[in-house]
This record gives C-alpha cells, structure tokens and sequence, in this order.
C-alpha cells in the first residue's frame, strides 16, 4: 500500500470494523466507533511504518478491488502471521479475489519463513467462514451471547 492510499484505505477499515462491530458482535453505535478508533490507534501507533505489519492493496487488472492488512506476531508461544483484515469491496465479491488473497497470504507467510496463519473472525460471518473453511482453517474458540432484552442503553451500577 503506498502512503496516498493508507488513509481513505484504513477511514474504510475503520468503518467496516465499527460496522461489524455493531452487526455482527452487538455492540452499540457509539461504544462500536470508539473500539475501532481505540484498535486501530493501538495496533498501527505509527500508520503504515508500524513495524511487523504489512499493508496491501487488492488489485485485479488494474482496479482497486480490496485490502490485506497482515502481522507478524508471536501468540501461543509461536510466530504467526496474523491476518488482521480482508477485505473485498461488495461489488467485486463473489470473484475469487478474496480466495486469491488468502493463497497469497500462505504465499507470503512461507516466504517469510512462517509456518502458521491465524484469523479472527466475526460468528455470523458465514461467507468469511465458509472461506477459511474451505482453505483448511478451522475455528480455534467461539465467543458466544443470548440478548435478554432490547435495551440500547448501558446499564448503571447498583449500590
């Protein structure tokens, strides 16, 4: 990713990130924008220098068609890289380019010299998980949650 193209790229990763935040884990407007905001400011302090984590446009034939946004980092005692977004603009999902990614990402993680390739993704993102599925990942843990009520409100603390 060139730096012209770091800021409208992550103003879109944000966005999308809050929005799924709101649809997809139950967070509410206002606390969903402030998590991505607060995520993103930890997670790339230095914008597109941050070290160990690497920016890339998706581009089939010459048209933008999406973003990859990968990591090095060690979790559960290993090296990873970990993939912190794909992401296919709607109107060119459907394509193969999100497939495509994915297969350079495993690309890229060997020539890097890195033997393992880690994921989050939202549990009712079926198409993203039906992808990862079918490329040989497989579901590490599941976060789970019943709504009780239709409240949009914090709740306040009792005495």
């Amino acid at each position: 990713m060139r730096t012209d193209e770091y800021e409208p790229a992550i103003a879109l990763s944000k966005a999308g990130y809050a929005r799924d935040l709101e649809e997809l884990a139950d967070h509410l407007p206002a606390a969903a924008a402030q998590k991505a905001h607060d995520d993103f400011e930890a997670v790339l302090p230095q914008g597109l220098d941050t070290p160990l984590h690497s920016l890339y446009v998706v581009e089939a034939d010459g048209v933008l068609v999406g973003r990859l946004w990968l990591a090095e980092r060690d979790l559960g005692g290993r090296h990873i890289l970990y993939i912190y977004e794909i992401a296919i603009h709607p109107e060119h999902q459907g394509r193969g380019y999100g497939r495509g990614a994915m297969l350079w990402t495993e690309e890229e993680a060997r020539r890097r010299g890195i033997g393992r390739i880690e994921l989050n993704v939202f549990g009712r993102n079926d198409a993203a998980r039906n992808l990862y599925r079918s490329l040989g990942y497989v579901e590490n843990s599941v976060q789970m949650a019943k709504r009780l009520t239709e409240a949009t409100q914090t709740r306040s603390r009792s005495p």
